[in-house]
């Protein structure tokens, strides 16, 4: 009886060292120093094997402003060849180098209060937050109907163009009331968590229509600091309805009047 025997494990594949490459120092800055002036090159900082016959050398650079950069110069050699050929010189940033911040569409940068008057912000047509009204139909609306109507009501609003050409898509619902739960109106604002109640017994609560009508409603309240906004159902502060303050922290009473009788003639008298 014959037996088979196991295949040896091996681990992961790594780069093979590249003798002739690793030792092409003097290869490598002698190209950076052909359109790199000699003052702005330091020390050599190593190599690295970027593939099969391919090294990187890495020198400092004492350029002015480029504090933590480095110079790249990138060598290889052809299969069984020993001529050392420069592919590249390229200047990148280190860990400690100053490098502009990753660009931003300004779409993405546009944040609350930065629109002025006149300005506008368009909204792309396969915006996932909206979908089309006759499509999807307004929240209350379709609470309401069963779903031969609600096919009826969208037919009519298609042909007629009536209300609203898209309306909130389940997604971007979600997305409001993830970021008004989590912001200033939601229940872990500081002012919440000292307050002595929550909203929903708060008479200067307005309450929504809708889905959103279980977590939030609109502070009616001019004293408060979110008048006017949208606040969730477990937010408060110290403008409650029915907040009391304790006797302690009353004022204390001002005392009786006292009547002065003191007249002219009386002082002449002292």
């Amino acid at each position: 009886m014959s037996t088979t025997a196991p295949l040896p494990q091996t681990g992961p594949r790594t780069r093979a060292s590249d003798a002739t490459l690793e030792k092409a120092e003097d290869v490598a800055r002698a190209a950076l120093l052909e359109h790199v002036a000699a003052d702005e090159v330091g020390v050599h900082l190593g190599c690295f094997v970027e593939a099969e016959r391919v090294v990187t050398h890495t020198f400092s650079c004492e350029r002015a402003g480029y504090r933590g950069w480095r110079w790249s110069v990138t060598v290889a050699r052809a299969s069984r060849q020993r001529t050392v050929t420069v592919d590249e010189v390229v200047l990148i940033p280190g860990e400690e180098a100053i490098v502009a911040p990753a660009w931003v569409p300004w779409r993405d940068r546009v944040r609350p209060g930065d629109l002025s008057p006149g300005d506008l912000l368009p909204v792309d047509d396969d915006d996932p937050r909206l979908v089309p009204t006759w499509s999807f139909g307004d929240d209350p609306v379709e609470e309401l109907l069963d779903e031969d109507e609600r096919d009826q009501v969208r037919r009519v609003s298609r042909e007629l163009g009536l209300g609203r050409v898209r309306t909130l898509s389940v997604e971007g619902r979600d997305q409001a009331t993830q970021r008004w739960y989590a912001g200033v109106g939601g229940p872990h604002a500081a002012v919440a968590k000292a307050a002595p109640s929550d909203c929903m017994s708060c008479g200067f609560l307005v309450r929504l229509a809708g889905p959103l009508s279980e977590t939030f409603g609109v502070c009616a309240n001019a004293n408060a600091n979110d008048d006017g906004r949208v606040v969730s159902l477990d937010h408060g502060c110290g403008a409650h309805s029915e907040a009391q303050v304790a006797r302690r922290n009353l004022p204390a009473p001002l005392p009786d009047p006292v009547v002065d009788e003191l007249t002219l003639e009386d002082l002449e008298r002292f």
